[in-house]
């Protein structure tokens, strides 16, 4: 598919242009299919650079958030409708910056995990379940770019172009697999979430960290991880563009001693002026100068169960539970053909297996289930195969 239905739609960048797609998408008829287009690796941040809606009655459409920044009177205007995503939970946070956020939806590739598909872009279940084959080739392109090349424009408005076909597909097969309201609890939770808590100490994940062991090598990372991101805010560029997580670490695991040593490193000195390496110098002997105190501790917090390759020395009961729940949910997630996680979290299986719920009956593990956020079509399917996995393990 090569062009859309009704060729490539204005892109809208004024309150008077927006104004029309809002009163059309209102009296359009049937669900929404909604997509963003982010600038991840370029700009710093999650936020989108252009929104791709489509509906019954209203067409296609292309809205620039930058120009438009606030797209709440859309939101409201489609606030009773169902939305289909691709991917939701991607797409979710920035379309909340800008004042958009589904009270229903149908995510199409969750929907195809459900239903068993091997693969589950959106390029792949157009072409598998609809017959059509999408140019896949902008995906990663700088969608912060202005203005937006025809090509792009064209790429953007084909993505929503056959959502809403797949979704009627996709209901029918979820239907005749018996699946359908699974996926409309899993579509109902991913609606009600709350937005995500900023991640605690996200400078922990630099790639590359394991092989820092040293409080005052953590130190460093900390630093220069810290530093970066505040240029990258400024400048609104990926912090990647600014100092790649490789240069972090070398830096941390060699704790230079000046500017020169610096320089010698790989991803300092390469093309960086003399400016750049004595600020990154100066977050390098700030790191040096703190107290043990002030310096971060070697791990994060851990909360919930050890790694399991620790459990058989520390508690060779729980690892044969484990082992145990594990074997009964490949089984059935293999009866059942979708994914091991869509049917029940790796971590929610751990926790119960290392700390059993009291009694170990059918009731109380649907409770501990339910409180690690599983839904009712996982509580119910999941429930038998936890309970014999744990009474097995008592049995032995």
């Amino acid at each position: 598919m090569l062009e859309p239905r009704e060729g490539i739609p204005p892109v809208v960048a004024d309150d008077a242009s927006l104004a029309k797609v809002i009163a059309a998408f209102a009296a359009g008829s049937g669900p929404v299919a909604v997509d963003a287009e982010r600038a991840s690796g370029y700009r710093y941040g999650q936020r989108a650079y252009l929104v791709q809606l489509r509906r019954e009655g209203a067409g296609s459409a292309l809205i620039d958030p930058v120009a438009c920044p606030d797209l709440s009177g859309l939101g409201e205007a489609l606030s009773g409708v169902e939305w289909v995503l691709h991917a939701a939970t991607q797409d979710l946070p920035c379309l909340r910056e800008i004042g958009m956020v589904p009270a229903r939806l149908f995510d199409t590739e969750l929907a195809g995990r459900l239903a068993g598909f091997p693969r589950v872009g959106l390029g792949a279940m157009v072409e598998s379940v609809l017959g059509f084959v999408l140019e896949k080739g902008h995906s990663a392109v700088d969608w912060s770019t202005r203005p937006l090349p025809e090509p792009w424009l064209r790429y953007a408005a084909l993505d929503v172009e056959l959502l809403v076909d797949l979704r009627d597909a996709l209901e029918k097969e979820l239907d005749r697999q018996g699946k359908l309201e699974w996926a409309l609890q899993e579509f109902d939770a991913i609606a009600a979430a709350p937005p995500a808590e900023p991640r605690k100490d996200p400078w922990r994940r630099t790639s590359g960290m394991h092989k820092v062991r040293r409080r005052r090598q953590l130190g460093v990372v900390r630093e220069l991880w810290e530093t970066r991101d505040r240029i990258a805010q400024r400048r609104d560029v990926s912090p990647g563009k600014v100092l790649s997580d490789a240069a972090i670490v070398e830096a941390a695991l060699a704790l230079p001693a000046n500017v020169h040593a610096l320089a010698a490193l790989n991803g300092f000195g390469h093309r960086m002026g003399r400016r750049q390496l004595e600020q990154w110098q100066a977050a390098v002997d700030r790191a040096k100068a703190l107290t043990e105190s002030q310096l971060p501790q070697p791990g994060q917090p851990v909360t919930g169960p050890p790694p399991p390759r620790a459990w058989a020395d520390k508690d060779p009961a729980a690892a044969a539970r484990l082992s145990a729940a594990r074997a009964g949910v490949t089984a059935l997630a293999e009866q059942l053909n979708m994914p091991q996680e869509n049917l029940v979290s790796p971590d929610t299986v751990r926790r119960i297996c290392w700390e059993p719920p009291k009694g170990g009956d059918a009731g109380s593990v649907g409770l501990a289930l339910t409180g690690y956020g599983a839904r009712a079509w996982q509580v119910e399917l999941v429930t038998p195969v936890l309970v014999a996995a744990l009474a097995k393990n008592e049995d032995a």
